[in-house]
C-alpha cells in the first residue's frame, strides 16, 4: 500500500462526557498507551503515511499526540456528528485522489489484516463507493444493523431504533469504520443532511447517498472484539481485559512461559525474548525489553527498563525508568533499581535501593544497601566496581566510587572513594560490657517492685 492510494481520517474530537474525566476519551490508556496512539500505530503498520486526526478545539493533548506521530490535525469547532467531523479533514487532504479510511480514536483493537481486506474490497472489480466494516454481534442491542441484498451487497444501515422487528433480528452490525472512494467521498459527505432527532450529520448516511447515485456498497466482517469502543470507565476496563488476553496469547505463542497468564499484565510495547519464564502477578509498564532465558518471579513491576539474557528478577523486584540489567545478573526480593546499570553476573539480592549508579560485573551488594543519590537539590552518581563486595546495611553517599574488588564492611556509611581491592569500614568499634544485661534486668525489676 502506497501513500497516494489511501489516506486516513481518525475521529478524536469527542470529549467522552460519560467517562467523567478531564482527560479526553481517546487519551485514556489501554495496555499503557493512549487509545489514539494504538490507532496511529495501526496506520504505521498499514503504511498509511497521510493521516488526519480530527480533534476538538479544547483538546490540546489530542493534537499534541497526533502531531508527534506525524499526523495532521483538523479541528471540528462544533461537534455536529460524524460526517461533519470527517468533512473537517477535507482541507488537510487537499489533492488526495485515493481512498479515504475513516477510523475512530476510541476503537484501538482493529487488526491491520481486517482493514487490509476492506481496502482490497474497495479496489475490487465491484468498485463499491463505500465499504463498511461490520461484525456479527452476540447481542446486537443498540448497534446499527447492516442490511444485505441477495448478492451480499450492502443495501442499508438501519439504526436500531428505526429498525423493523425483522431488521432487529439481524446480527450483522455496523462498526462505524469505513473506506470511501476518494473520488466522490467529499461530495457524498457534503450531501449528508441533519434532518434527524439530534440534528447531526451522520456518516452512515453515505451508504444511502451512494446507492441513490447508482453505486454499490459492501461489507467486510471482522471479529466483534476488534470493534470494541469506549464510552464509560466500565467499557475501558472491558477493552483492557480483551487487549491483555490478546497479548498473553501472543507471548505464549512466542515461546514465553507463564504459570498463571491471567495475573500477568503487559504494555503494548513490551518485548520478550524466547524461554522467558514469568511467575504470577507481574506487571510490565511501558518501555520494557526482556532478553532470552530470563526468569521473573512473582510480584515484580517494571517500566522503561532493559533486561539482558539469563537474568533472574524478583520476587518483589521493581525496575524503574533507566534500569539496565546485564546478562546473568540477579535482582532479588524488595530491590528497586532506578536509572542504573547492573552489569553481567552482579547480584543485588535483598532489600536494596540502587539509583543513579553502576554496579560492576560480578559485584555483590548486600541486604539493606542504599545509594544515597539525592541531597534535596541534585542527584549524583555512585560507581561500584567489578567484583566489589558491599556489606549489608551500607549507605553509599553519592557522588562516590568503590573500586574494583574493594570490600565495604557491613553497616558502613561511605562518603569517600574506596580504592580498588581496599577495605572500607566506618562503623564504631564494638564495646562489650560483661554482665551488664543481668545487672540491668535486676535493677529494672527492683524499680518495678518498689512502685507496686
Amino acid at each position: 500500500m502506497s501513500e497516494p492510494s489511501v489516506a486516513a481520517v481518525i475521529l478524536a474530537a469527542g470529549l467522552g462526557t460519560r467517562m467523567k474525566s478531564e482527560l479526553p476519551k481517546v487519551m485514556h490508556p489501554v495496555c499503557g498507551r493512549p487509545m489514539l496512539a494504538h490507532v496511529l500505530a495501526l496506520m504505521d503498520e498499514l503504511a498509511v503515511a497521510r493521516r488526519v486526526v480530527v480533534s476538538g478545539p479544547d483538546t490540546p493533548a489530542v493534537a499534541a499526540l497526533a502531531e508527534a506521530s506525524g499526523a495532521q490535525v483538523a479541528v471540528q469547532a462544533e461537534r455536529l456528528g460524524t460526517a461533519h467531523a470527517v468533512l473537517a479533514a477535507k482541507g488537510a487532504l487537499a489533492g488526495h485522489g485515493g481512498d479515504v479510511l475513516v477510523a475512530f480514536g476510541d476503537t484501538p483493537l482493529i487488526s491491520a489484516e481486517t482493514v487490509r481486506r476492506a481496502l482490497d474490497a474497495r479496489r475490487s472489480a465491484a468498485d463499491p463507493a463505500v465499504v463498511v466494516l461490520g461484525f456479527d454481534a452476540a447481542d446486537p442491542g443498540s448497534y446499527g444493523r447492516l442490511i444485505l441484498g441477495a448478492g451480499g451487497a450492502l443495501e442499508a444501515i438501519v439504526e436500531a431504533k428505526d429498525a423493523t422487528p425483522e431488521q432487529r433480528a439481524v446480527t450483522l452490525c455496523n462498526s462505524g469504520v469505513m473506506v470511501l472512494d476518494g473520488r466522490i467521498a467529499w461530495d457524498l459527505l457534503s450531501a449528508v443532511g441533519n434532518a434527524n432527532a439530534k440534528g447531526e450529520y451522520y456518516l452512515t448516511d453515505a451508504v444511502a447517498l451512494a446507492r441513490a447515485a447508482g453505486r454499490a456498497c459492501a461489507v467486510v466482517e471482522g471479529a466483534e472484539e476488534e470493534f470494541l469502543g469506549v464510552n464509560t470507565r466500565a467499557d475501558l476496563a472491558a477493552l483492557e481485559a480483551t487487549a491483555q488476553t490478546r497479548l498473553r496469547a501472543k507471548w505464549l505463542a512466542g515461546g514465553v512461559t507463564m504459570t498463571d497468564p491471567t495475573t500477568v499484565y503487559f504494555s503494548a510495547d513490551t518485548r520478550l525474548g524466547r524461554d522467558v519464564v514469568i511467575d504470577p502477578f507481574v506487571v510490565f509498564g511501558p518501555g520494557v525489553s526482556i532478553g532470552d532465558d530470563v526468569t521473573i518471579k512473582s510480584f515484580c513491576h517494571f517500566e522503561n527498563a532493559q533486561v539482558a539474557a539469563g537474568a533472574i528478577l524478583g520476587p518483589y523486584a521493581r525496575l524503574r525508568p533507566g534500569a539496565e540489567i546485564g546478562p546473568g545478573a540477579h535482582i532479588g526480593n524488595f530491590v528497586e533499581i532506578k536509572k542504573s546499570r547492573v552489569e553481567e553476573g552482579a547480584k543485588v539480592n535483598h532489600l536494596t535501593y540502587i539509583g543513579d549508579a553502576r554496579v560492576g560485573a560480578g559485584a555483590n551488594v548486600g541486604a539493606g544497601t542504599i545509594t544515597c543519590n539525592y541531597d534535596g537539590f541534585t542527584k549524583s552518581f555512585t560507581d561500584i566496581g567489578a567484583g566489589a563486595f558491599i556489606g549489608s546495611n551500607t549507605s553509599l553517599v553519592a557522588p562516590v566510587t568503590v573500586g574494583d574488588g574493594a570490600i565495604v564492611g557491613a553497616g558502613s556509611v561511605v562518603t569517600h572513594e574506596v580504592p580498588a581491592d581496599a577495605l572500607a569500614v566506618t562503623r564504631a568499634p564494638q564495646k562489650t560490657l560483661a554482665g551488664w544485661a543481668a545487672r540491668f534486668r535486676a535493677k529494672m525489676r527492683a524499680a518495678k517492685a518498689k512502685k507496686n
